[in-house]
């Protein structure tokens, strides 16, 4: 004999409370996860904002985690072979990724292959999103800075860059390579009509990286590095080393504040590399980011200025370069 099921009695009105209730258990924690995505969300953009001013310049992050990946391959197997220059470089850029962002390693192993693609392209975005904001300033304190200190005939505009670069004499001595003399008329006419002896590349010291934007020929090195107008982006990106983060703690990694992700204690090569990028841009008359400007290649100029720090031979050169780095440091912290 099929069993009955017996019905304890409720009243219609009982029942649609309960399923309000439901609903609304339901609704509540729709919106927690929301929550807690837009928090990551915030988080991970606040967090890429350091990755440019940091870590590299253009190369995309994957790149620095495949060589990092590739590396520990080759240790697995007793890959004995040296490392090309490329791959060295990419990987001095994911030890200095794990620096900046002590997370992200452990993070990269725990999350799959769609989650990390999410959390790398909400970094991207902060890291577009800080050079943005840095560019934007540059370029009206830059024009603000040329018309005080070198008086130029024609003043240059703040929300204009067109008069700005080598069509610019103030702009040209401080872009002209502190070996050539801006002044000399086969100089001007060599670098503006990009002749091959007077080609302005990458591999060149500007003279506005110099104190008082003059080499001395007898010693290149001298003042190199030292100017004010390097300087001049530190003072206003001072919220870069000093502001707090609005990001919260998510997923137990630490809170961090912006001052320990980027201003530290102390000023890193590249932090000096993109300044000096930045001013390099600010000067120029082109108007939006991009690698090449004419000959000069903006990816070999900061390869060249990390490489100056970090890649030095000898103990008196790593000497002079802890030298130079305590000296920005003394700036940096003189200014907050």
């Amino acid at each position: 004999m099929e069993e009955v099921l017996i019905c304890v009695p409720t009243t219609p009105n009982a029942r649609a409370k309960r399923r309000i209730a439901a609903l609304m258990d339901e609704i509540e924690i729709l919106k927690q996860d929301k929550a807690m995505k837009q928090r990551k969300t915030t988080y991970y953009v606040s967090q890429g904002r350091a990755i440019r001013r940091m870590v590299v310049l253009y190369t995309p992050i994957e790149d620095l985690i495949t060589e990092n990946d590739r590396c520990c391959e080759d240790r697995n197997t007793g890959d004995c072979a040296v490392p090309s220059a490329e791959q060295d470089r990419l990987q001095r850029g994911y030890v200095e990724l794990t620096k900046v962002l002590p997370w992200i390693h452990e993070k990269l192993a725990s999350l799959d292959n769609e989650e990390s693609e999410d959390m790398l392209k909400k970094l991207k975005q902060g890291t577009d999103s800080a050079c943005g904001d840095d560019t934007g300033t540059l370029k009206e304190l830059m024009a603000l800075w040329v018309n005080i200190e070198r008086r130029p005939t024609s003043l240059l505009r703040a929300d204009d860059k067109h008069h700005r670069g080598f069509m610019s004499n103030a702009c040209s001595k401080l872009l002209c390579p502190a070996e050539w003399h801006w002044d000399d008329p086969i100089v001007k006419a060599g670098i503006r009509d990009r002749t091959v002896t007077f080609i302005v590349s990458g591999n060149l010291w500007p003279s506005y990286m110099y104190e008082d934007y003059e080499a001395d020929s007898k010693n290149l090195e001298r003042g190199l590095m030292k100017s004010k107008l390097l300087l001049i982006p530190l003072q206003a990106f001072k919220a870069i080393f000093t502001s707090p983060s609005s990001a919260n703690e998510v997923d137990g990694e630490v809170k961090t504040c912006v001052a320990s992700i980027i201003g530290m204690r102390k000023v890193t090569p590249r932090a000096i590399a993109y300044t000096a990028c930045q001013v390099r841009f600010a000067l120029s008359n082109i108007t939006s980011w991009r690698i090449m400007d004419g000959d000069f290649d903006y990816q070999i100029f900061w390869n060249n200025r990390v490489d100056f720090f970090e890649d030095t031979l000898g103990p008196a050169a790593r000497a002079r370069v802890n030298e130079l780095l305590e000296w920005w440091t003394r700036q940096v912290t003189d200014h907050q």
